[in-house]
């Protein structure tokens, strides 16, 4: 079994790891900008830093859940290499947002197209496994 979800193990411990790097540059930021917690205002260079971070732990869940769905139920290398590619796009807009509020948005509509793409294979690997397992029809 471990054979069928090795890859998407290794990009959930990128993806965590990618959260803590981020995570860590708010806490340098902070220290750059003099901002204690609980305080989220101040420079607009801390508050880019800032939010790319939030925004990024907020659309984490929704990736897990989705590469493990499209890797379980459609196709494993599939959803690992959307993974890394949706990584890589949350890499870029964290250095886009850092740099200037404009600069995020074409890594954001890339990762978002990912996350699109993540869900058609969920979906459509989860109707194959209904049809198969209930129906006993091959649709793929």
């Amino acid at each position: 079994m471990l054979d069928q979800i090795h890859l998407l193990a290794a990009v959930t411990v990128l993806g965590v790891l990618e959260q803590a790097y981020f995570f860590l540059q708010v806490i340098y930021a902070r220290r750059l900008f003099g901002i204690s917690p609980p305080k989220t205002s101040g420079p607009p260079e801390f508050e880019r830093i800032f939010r790319a971070q939030v925004n990024s732990s907020e659309y984490f869940p929704i990736f897990l859940a989705l590469l493990w769905q499209a890797g379980l139920f459609f196709h494993q290398g599939l959803a690992a290499t959307l993974g890394l590619l949706y990584l890589y796009a949350r890499y870029c807009y964290f250095k886009g947002y850092k740099a200037s509020s404009s600069e995020r948005l074409t890594p954001i509509y890339l990762g978002s197209g990912v996350l699109w793409i993540l869900i058609a294979a969920s979906a459509l690997g989860i109707l194959r496994f209904f049809f198969s397992h209930y129906m006993g029809l091959n649709i793929l």
